[in-house]
């Protein structure tokens, strides 16, 4: 992989990047396309760090044996989505949207059915028999 997709654009085919390194382009911005970065880590809590250090978050992905470690990263980056051991599986039912420079708001679900609602109102105080 690596290599460009086509003539116009900035695609790419499907491609693994290893020995990121924290500070190069490829691992503080968001790709969009078939990619894969790799980057050493020795702890979870320095995953979840990493990850946070961001100014996107609109998806991530989690590939682990460990269910436990799997549900302390999903809860603790800041990211819209997160896909454990699986990616692009999609319900309409379920609320998508990013946090932090990745967006706001959400589409499907409930949640993205609020932005078209307006909520009222109404306070009745139940009539008695001297109201005419």
């Amino acid at each position: 992989g690596g290599k460009r997709h086509g003539d116009k654009g900035w695609f790419i085919e499907p491609t693994v990047f290893a020995d990121v390194e924290d500070d190069m382009t490829i691992a503080r911005e968001e790709i969009f396309g078939p990619v894969m970065s790799i980057l050493k880590f020795k702890t979870i809590d320095e995953v979840i760090a990493r990850a946070n250090d961001s100014n996107y978050g609109l998806g991530a992905g989690v590939v682990t044996k460990n269910i436990d470690h799997a549900i302390k990263i999903s809860n603790g980056i800041r990211t819209g989505t997160v896909y454990v051991n699986c990616y692009d599986v999609f319900d309409s039912n379920t609320p998508f949207g990013g946090f932090k420079d990745s967006g706001i708001g959400r589409e499907n679900g409930e949640l993205g059915l609020r932005n078209y609602l307006e909520n009222k109102t109404v306070i009745i105080k139940r009539p008695d028999d001297s109201m005419p």
